[in-house]
């Protein structure tokens, strides 16, 4: 499936910045353009992989490249302001060949949490093609206003995007961590699952074809749900040595034991489904799945996919699973989840139930400030002091 990626804000352009890495590293080709967009010059600085054409400064007439402070209502103005500076860059990227945008952002900052709701909304209107949103959810020892930012800004983007995928830094926050590695392991990880995902129908050109190919229409109608969807991941690794120029030359290796292989896939859509999901919540009720297993292509059994296809049509309780394979020559075997229109969902309910809390403070402190200043500067007995103006 070819993607055009927009980043909105830090936590926006750095993940996109891990996907087009890992894009060059795996020589995968589903990115077709990558586009970076913030409010702070200096989080633009620190990209690697966007190419600085492709990066795209707002709001400099109010904020002088500073970034907005975390105020994401600012974020949403300086994008609609400015969002003419933003299509014209995607008007120079090759659209013909894009079978869905996807616009990255963290929604617990400023620029992300605001801007992509307002970019969302006007690519929906310009292009046909769909727009998905990819949202990360601030951790809980973040703050308040980030919790709060988070929790509005969930609320438009997912209305705005055809789906939107979460992914919650509160569930892989690992303690211990410094900031810089502990969001680094978690583009890596979102890079690795979007990756598979989204590469599975693209050849290598080593000529090895899928025998069930998941191309871009399978994953256009897994979110075409809406909602919000989650990603699950698992992997092992083959107990067996890597295949050299040589031994590939000379024929392809030993097909295993098929019941191995179909238990292997079983377990691994298994581990995918019930283990470390972007956003955990309850599989049941799951609207629509799709299920894509990579790895060597003797490996794959064809029962295996189909049983593990089925498994998760149990658990999740809906028909409307679909499944493939995408071979790749690897000393792993992974399996990727996408479970789209997910509604049981603790951390979102938790999530606005915080922010409203902290919106209810917020509001009682803003009406207390005036009084409290007033009475601070309050006149003393019976003199009196003027004002200078």
């Amino acid at each position: 499936m070819k993607l055009a990626l927009i980043g909105v804000g830090q936590a926006g352009g750095k993940v996109v910045d891990a996907l087009v890495q890992y894009d060059r590293l795996t020589q995968t080709d589903f990115i077709v353009d990558a586009l970076a967009v913030n409010t702070a010059r200096a989080d633009l600085m620190g990209l690697k992989y966007v190419p600085k054409s492709r990066q795209v400064l707002i709001g400099l007439s109010r904020v002088k490249g500073h970034g907005v402070g975390a105020d994401n209502d600012l974020g949403a103005e300086v994008t609609a302001e400015d969002v003419g500076e933003v299509l014209s860059v995607i008007d120079d990227m090759a659209v013909h060949e894009v079978d869905a945008f996807l616009i990255v952002a963290g929604l617990g900052g400023g620029t992300g949490s605001g801007g992509a709701p307002v970019l969302a909304h006007e690519l929906g209107h310009l292009y046909t093609e769909p727009v998905y949103g990819l949202g990360i959810l601030p951790a809980k020892d973040e703050g308040g206003i980030y919790t709060l930012n988070a929790a509005r800004s969930l609320q438009t983007f997912v209305r705005e995007v055809d789906n939107l995928i979460l992914f919650d830094n509160e569930a892989w926050r690992n303690s211990g961590e410094s900031v810089e590695s502990g969001y680094e392991s978690i583009n890596t990880e979102i890079a690795r699952r979007l990756g598979v995902l989204f590469g599975a129908g693209e050849t290598d050109g080593s000529g090895t074809v899928a025998e069930s190919v998941v191309d871009a229409s399978e994953i256009i109608n897994t979110l075409g749900s809406g909602g919000i969807s989650t990603i699950g991941y698992a992997s092992v690794e083959l107990d067996r040595p890597k295949r050299g120029l040589l031994s590939r030359l000379g024929g392809s290796a030993a097909t295993e034991d098929d019941g191995d292989a179909m238990n292997r896939l079983t377990s691994l859509v298994r581990r995918a489904a019930l283990g470390r999901l972007t956003l955990p919540c309850e599989i049941a009720g799951t609207e629509r799945g799709l299920v894509v297993f990579a790895g060597p292509p003797d490996v794959l059994s064809r029962r295996g996919i189909e049983r593990g296809r089925a498994w998760l049509e149990d658990e999740t309780g809906t028909m409307e699973i679909r499944g493939g394979d995408y071979p790749v020559e690897s000393n792993f075997v992974a399996a990727v989840v996408l479970l789209s229109g997910v509604y049981d969902v603790p951390r979102v309910k938790e999530l606005q139930a915080v922010a409203i809390e902290a919106q209810r403070d917020m509001l009682a402190k803003r009406e207390s400030s005036s009084t409290a200043l007033d009475d601070l500067l309050a006149d003393s007995g019976s003199d009196s002091l003027e004002s200078l103006f």
